[in-house]
């Protein structure tokens, strides 16, 4: 194998890994707003500046994946 395959394989554990952590966010925030339908634009707001963080650490680690293949 050589490291495209490494990387390919990187890049897939990324997206893999945003996928669940922003999938867990959504569901925490579905069951707050359920709970308190009052807090949803707090509620909102918050889920959607953590799904932006967390798809910035993913792109972040997809791009070093990238750039070890060049680099190798």
């Amino acid at each position: 194998m050589g490291p495209a395959t490494f990387a390919a394989i990187g890049a897939g554990l990324v997206v893999i890994g945003a996928g669940i952590g922003i999938g867990q966010l959504a569901a925490a925030a579905m069951e707050g707003i359920a709970r308190q339908p009052e807090a949803l634009n707090k509620i909102q707001t918050a889920m959607l500046i953590a799904a932006a963080l967390i798809e910035g650490v993913a792109l972040f680690c997809a791009v070093i994946c990238f750039l070890a293949l060049k680099a190798s």
